[in-house]
């Protein structure tokens, strides 16, 4: 039996051992979803904490109960570790580590260097290898398969298999997860598409391949820069509405009664998260690369990047009103998490939102649920641990992540003005004189 028969009976009865480098938002709930399904699953991460806590059966990941990493820890399915020598005995890699930008706007793919060179040391005929990091067009063929390949004398579709398959994790979402979500995947040939679909249908319930590792990177991009400039769209639609005097947010639930050809999209005060403020910039530098402007992207971009200062001279606006300044005044921003009812910080517009009202000389705290405390470059901030005193005590509520744990009718009877970023007070309260919505 040739290597890759081999490898695909062992995938199949689940003999094959799976390692999962990083144990982030998205490695993590990998992990435990195919320890789940029977294959001996091992984490690897420098983090020491994490290695920690999952070594105790605890988890660190909203959406991984810290009941099923315990049970699966148990019962050995799940183990972690910082030491990349693991790999030697990995049948299936999979690759889940950041991929941010820099502050030059340029991909930052040092954390997909890292692990490749430390998974290079370790490679052996025998391994299927797919990158679930998003990235540019042509990482997988053009820095994977040169160091995992060439540098390791083993032949692509032969003797290794290489592949890239888009994560598609969504915090918090309970309807969609790692397990129904489609997920597509595609080798660097067919062999390794081959390899790679069988080694994920071993625990997931949809598998779509293409026809190349490019078309699946280039997916994941079209996905997430259609709602990146969608996103933007409206939030342009939300300043024009406000010069117009008219209520954006009645205008989009008027127009998303038409039952086809419309899709809704929402305004706020920017993007967040790991996927939407950073995928399409990838897809933009690529371009550049090859004389091409990708100008769609680059509007939207410019847009949802100024939405921040355009929420803090809302706040201004509204400390007008009541004859203040917003330089000394107090701001209590509601939500820091990107989305609601998460405990994900990434990218969050609250962050550039605070930094801004900071720098006019504003006075601000924050109250999140799920975010205890805030540190960045700029500032450090904990959350006020009494509700109701802080939205008493401020000058200004600013209303950035809907999170549905607050009660937003008492919140709204206590404070002196709130700037609502989100419609989280509702359309009723459009004519009320101290409410400023987007």
């Amino acid at each position: 039996m040739d290597t890759k028969n081999q490898l695909i009976e062992k995938l199949e009865n689940k003999t094959a051992k799976v390692a999962v480098l990083g144990l982030g938002y998205v490695g993590l709930p990998f992990a435990t979803v195919f320890a789940e399904a029977g294959f001996n699953v091992i984490g690897i991460d420098p983090d020491e904490r994490k290695i920690e806590a999952l070594k105790k059966g605890e988890s660190y990941i909203q959406d991984v109960p810290t009941e099923l990493v315990a049970q699966l820890v148990e019962a050995g399915r799940l183990e972690a570790t910082t030491d990349f020598a693991a790999l030697a005995e990995a049948d299936a890699v999979s690759i889940c580590v950041p991929t941010p930008l820099r502050k030059t706007g340029d991909p930052d793919l040092s954390f997909i260097l890292s692990v490749t060179t430390e998974l290079a040391k370790y490679m052996h005929p025998g391994m299927v290898v797919v990158l679930e990091s998003t990235t540019y067009p042509g990482t997988t063929r053009e820095i994977l398969l040169p160091q995992l390949g060439d540098d390791t004398d083993l032949v692509v579709g032969e003797d290794f298999f290489l592949a890239f398959s888009p994560e598609r994790v969504d915090p918090g979402r309970e309807d969609w997860t790692t397990i129904n979500t489609p997920k597509v995947i595609g080798g660097i040939t067919d062999a390794c598409s081959e390899v790679s679909a069988t080694w994920y249908r071993g625990a997931l319930e949809t598998v779509v391949s293409v026809t190349s590792s490019e078309v699946a990177e280039m997916a994941k991009l079209l996905e997430n820069t259609f709602r990146m400039i969608n996103i933007g769209l409206v939030n342009e639609m939300a300043v024009m509405c406000d010069r117009l005097g008219i209520d954006v947010w009645e205008v989009i639930d008027a127009a998303a009664t038409k039952p086809f050809g419309f899709m809704k999209f929402t305004p706020g005060p920017g993007l967040g998260g790991h996927c939407i403020p950073i995928d399409p910039l990838y897809l933009s530098w690529k371009l550049r690369s090859l004389n091409y402007t990708a100008r769609f992207i680059e509007l939207a971009s410019e847009i949802n990047l100024g939405m921040p200062r355009y929420v803090a001279r809302k706040v201004q606006d509204a400390l007008n009103d009541q004859s203040k300044s917003l330089k000394g005044s107090n701001i209590l921003v509601l939500g820091v998490a990107y989305k609601p009812d998460i405990d994900d910080l990434r990218e969050s517009p609250a962050l550039d939102v605070i930094g801004l009202l900071e720098q006019s000389g504003a006075v601000v705290s924050f109250h999140d649920p799920y975010i205890p405390f805030i540190k960045e470059e700029e500032f450090e901030l904990q959350s006020v641990p009494d509700l109701m005193s802080a939205v008493k005590a401020a000058d200004c509520v600013v209303i950035i992540t809907n999170h549905s744990d607050y009660v937003y009718a008492e919140i709204l009877e206590t404070a002196k003005c709130i700037v609502d970023t989100r419609n989280a007070l509702g359309s009723a309260q459009r004519d009320n004189p101290k409410v400023f919505r987007l």
